[in-house]
C-alpha cells in the first residue's frame, strides 16, 4: 500500500494551523533581517547586533517553563491567539519606531524583549496543538510539512525584508511585517478550541511542580540530554547570524545581500528536508546527528574564510544543510520518547536549548567578534563546535550507538 503523503491537509485545523505559522515565520524572519540592518546602520558595532539576541533570550527563557506549563493545563487556541496577537503589535511598534530617526537602538531592544516574552507562550502551545489534533500515525508527516512551511518563511522572509529596506525604507519593511502577521492571526483566530488533557491532573498540581516535570524527564534521559547539548553548543558556538550585517558590508551587498545571506541557511536547510523526508530514516542516527554536526563547523570555517559572496552564500547553505541532519534526530529522539501528558512541557525544555543556541549564540557572536574581530571570532566559533563534536562522541557512547527506526523532520526556530 502506498503511503499517502497529503493525509495530514484532511485536517481543517492543521491547514489552518500550518497557515498561521507560515504567515508568522515570514514576518519574523522579515523582522530579523530588517532589526539587524537597522541596529548596524545606527551602531556599526557587532555588540550592539549580539545584544538584539540577548534582549530577546532573556524573557523568552526566563518564561518558557512556565508558557510549558499552561500550554499543558489551559484551552490552547487561546494562548496562540494571545501570543500572535501580541507579536503583531510588537510589529506595530517597530514600524512606529521605524517612522523618526532613532538617536540608540534601546527602544528597538525594548520592542525585541516584548517579542521573546510573546514567542516563549506561542512556542509551547502551538506545539501541544499540532500534537493533540494529529493521530500519531501521520505526525511525522505533518512534522515534515511542518519544516517545510518554515523553511520556505525563512527564505523568503529575509528576502523580501532585504529587498523592501533596500527600496522602500525601514519604515515600509516593517509594514510588510505587519501585514503577514495580521494574516497569521487571522488564520488563527479560525482555529477550533482544545481543551487540555487532564489525565495527569494537570489543572491541579501544583505550579511549581508542573514547571519542573519536563526538566526532570529530559534530564532522566542521557540520549535526549546528549544530543540537545550536542546541537545546542554547536550552534552556541557556531551562529553567525548575528554578525552577518559585517559580512554583507565586507562583500559590498548591502541590505538585500544580508537577505540573501540570511536565507541561504534555511534555503540548505529545505534542500536537505526535502530529501530525508523521501529516503529511509538513518540506520545509524547517532552516527549521522554527530557527522552532521562536524560538518556544520567545518563549513562554518569555510564561510569565515570566503573571498567572494556567492563562495560565503553556499558554505552557509551547506552548513544549513548539515545543522537540518542534527534538528531532525534531535526532534526525533523527543517525539519517541515523549509521553503525550508532558509534551508541552518538554518542548519547553526543547524550547530553553533551542533559544540558548540561537538567541544567546547571538549575543555570543557580538560580543567575539568586539573583542577578537568578525573573522577571527567565527573561525574560533566553528572550531569550538568541532570541539563539541568529539567531546560528545567520547562522553555519550549511547548517544553515538542511537539507532531510530523513524524519523520527524522539524523547524530548528519553529516560531
Amino acid at each position: 500500500m502506498s503511503l499517502d503523503r497529503y493525509a495530514v491537509f484532511r485536517i481543517p485545523d492543521f491547514r489552518r494551523a500550518l497557515g498561521s505559522k507560515f504567515f508568522l515565520t515570514l514576518g519574523l524572519q522579515m523582522q530579523r533581517v530588517i532589526i539587524g540592518w537597522q541596529i548596524f546602520q545606527l551602531t556599526h558595532d557587532p555588540l550592539a547586533l549580539g545584544l538584539v539576541g540577548l534582549a530577546e533570550a532573556l524573557p523568552y527563557m526566563g518564561c518558557l517553563l512556565w508558557a510549558g506549563h499552561q500550554a499543558d493545563r489551559l484551552e490552547k487556541r487561546r494562548l496562540i491567539l494571545v501570543a500572535e496577537g501580541g507579536l503583531l503589535i510588537c510589529a506595530v511598534a517597530f514600524w512606529w519606531l521605524a517612522r523618526a530617526p532613532l538617536a540608540t537602538p534601546a527602544p528597538l531592544y525594548l520592542v525585541v524583549g516584548l517579542t521573546g516574552l510573546f514567542r516563549s507562550l506561542l512556542w509551547p502551545a502551538t506545539a501541544a496543538y499540532v500534537d493533540a489534533i494529529v493521530p500519531k500515525a501521520i505526525y511525522a508527516q505533518a512534522a515534515g510539512w511542518n519544516s517545510t512551511q518554515w523553511q520556505l518563511g525563512a527564505i523568503v522572509g529575509p528576502l523580501l525584508g532585504g529587498w523592501l529596506y533596500a527600496a522602500a525604507g525601514v519604515a515600509w519593511a516593517y509594514a510588510g511585517v505587519v501585514a503577514w502577521l495580521a494574516l497569521a492571526v487571522w488564520y488563527a483566530r479560525r482555529l477550533a478550541p482544545h481543551p487540555p488533557e487532564n489525565r495527569d491532573g494537570s489543572r491541579t498540581v501544583p505550579i511549581s511542580r508542573g514547571l519542573w516535570e519536563g526538566v526532570r524527564f529530559v534530564m532522566s534521559r542521557q540520549v535526549i540530554v546528549s544530543a540537545l547539548a550536542l546541537d545546542m553548543f554547536a550552534v552556541l558556538f557556531g551562529s553567525v547570524t548575528a554578525i552577518l550585517p559585517f559580512f554583507a558590508e565586507r562583500f559590498q551587498a548591502g541590505a538585500v545581500g544580508l537577505g540573501l545571506l540570511n536565507a541561504a541557511l534555511p534555503a540548505g536547510a529545505l534542500v536537505m528536508a526535502l530529501h530525508q523526508a523521501h529516503r529511509p530514516p538513518f540506520h545509524r542516527t547517532g552516527l549521522a546527528l554527530l557527522l552532521g554536526v562536524a560538518l556544520f563547523g567545518a563549513f562554518t570555517i569555510g564561510f569565515a574564510l570566503a573571498p567572494w559572496f556567492w563562495l560565503a552564500a553556499l558554505c552557509l547553505a551547506v552548513a544549513g544543510a548539515a545543522d537540518n541532519v542534527s534538528v531532525v534526530i534531535r526532534a526525533s529522539v523527543l517525539q519517541a520518547m515523549t509521553p503525550n501528558r508532558l509534551r508541552g512541557r518538554v518542548s519547553s525544555v526543547n524550547g530553553l536549548f533551542i533559544s540558548s543556541s540561537n538567541e544567546i549564540g547571538a549575543f555570543e557572536s557580538g560580543v567575539a567578534a568586539k573583542l577578537l574581530g568578525v573573522v577571527p571570532s567565527v573561525l574560533i566559533g566553528g572550531c569550538a563546535t568541532l570541539v563539541c563534536v568529539a567531546v560528545t562522541a567520547w562522553r555519550a557512547p549511547s548517544l553515538r550507538r542511537l539507532a531510530l527506526q523513524t524519523q520527524a523532520v522539524p523547524s530548528r526556530d519553529g516560531v
